[in-house]
């Protein structure tokens, strides 16, 4: 994977089984868990403290499985703390467990913790109204809207272990003891508010959670929410301002595929990926279009049942990027459907 003359070198070629617990530098071990979704796993962090206790970094979703994997993996070892990089279930999902089950102390932004409070306490037995709403304005064909309407939604709470109260706050630019390494916070925006990185003082590691995948893009949506919200804008900020910090020599280990050296390299690499994709808007709009018009100039591909709903938030997210960029203007048709053209 090259870019501009700089090169992504994964430090392992092959990940570890699910559930074994796997040395990745002093006093740290990747456990890799599954996911029942296209992308089938999660990387979770285990930092020792020493003394039998560990602070582990994401937690993956609350199933069965996943608890009896973590069991099996801690081996007997107290949890002492649980850091969430940000609040989307796979992150998230046993951090109320820990909390519950074991005493554990929680570790995560502030609006990342208000996201997850928020959401394993919305539980909707059919989609709401702006949500109908938001999928007609996004152009979803009215059959679709129809069939999804009538059946039960996924709810945050499926996969995620409702969060006692209490917690504590990582901000942005502070600096915190893990595992006998000081790391210094810095935030990111765009896949999700307030997103958490941390990175070694005087050491290489960073851990990068959704913020610095390697090989993919993390989903960049829009939702019925925050219908005018800009994540992509905020994505690519967060990448520009991160660049000043990757160093050549930083091991990113990732909320999910490999870790890897290459940071500055990756973080070009995720900039032309959505500055391309904003160009073939760009050609695609001398016409009003929808959103979901838009899915071939933007993925390149088909989109299938299963991935529809993630394509249809980040397309929605890139046309409205261009209208704060004053590029393109949205117009909302009698059908209730947003279409997107060139100023």
């Amino acid at each position: 994977m090259k870019s501009d003359g700089g090169t992504i070198r994964y430090i392992h070629e092959t990940p570890p089984e699910f559930g074994v617990p796997t040395a990745i530098a002093k006093g740290v071990e990747w456990l890799r868990l599954p996911l029942p979704m296209a992308l089938d796993h999660v990387n979770c962090w285990i930092l020792d403290e020493g003394d039998g206790a560990v602070t582990i970094v994401d937690t993956g979703f609350d199933s069965r499985k996943t608890r009896d994997l973590w069991t099996r993996a801690l081996d007997g070892r107290r949890v002492a703390r649980v850091v969430v990089t940000h609040h989307h279930p796979d992150h998230v999902g046993l951090a109320g467990w820990f909390q519950a089950e074991h005493g554990t102390e929680l570790l995560m932004p502030r609006t990342g913790w208000l996201m997850a409070r928020m959401l394993t306490l919305d539980l909707q037995e059919r989609p709401a109204p702006e949500t109908l709403a938001f999928w007609r304005a996004a152009g979803m064909p009215s059959e679709m809207i129809e069939a999804r309407a009538a059946e039960r939604p996924f709810n945050f709470a499926d996969v995620v272990t409702p969060l006692p109260l209490g917690y504590r706050r990582l901000m942005n630019e502070d600096m915190i003891c893990l595992g006998g390494r000081w790391w210094h916070i810095h935030c990111g925006d765009g896949h999700a508010p307030e997103h958490a990185t941390l990175w070694e003082e005087d050491g290489p590691l960073v851990l990068g959670g959704d913020q610095f995948l390697p090989s993919i893009s993390p989903n960049l949506g829009i939702y019925a929410t925050e219908p005018e919200a800009d994540p992509v804008g905020e994505w690519m900020a967060s990448c520009e301002r991160f660049r000043g910090l990757a160093t050549p020599d930083r091991i990113v280990l990732p909320g999910h595929k490999l870790p890897y050296r290459g940071l500055d390299t990756r973080l070009r690499q995720l900039i032309e990926n959505h500055d391309g994709a904003l160009d073939r808007l760009r050609s695609h709009m001398t016409e009003p279009r929808s959103a979901v018009e838009c899915f071939r100039p933007l993925f390149k591909r088909e989109i299938g049942t299963a991935e529809y709903g993630l394509a249809l938030v980040e397309a929605v997210a890139h046309c409205q990027h261009l209208v704060h960029r004053g590029e393109v203007l949205r117009e909302t048709g009698t059908d209730g459907v947003w279409r997107f053209a060139l100023r």
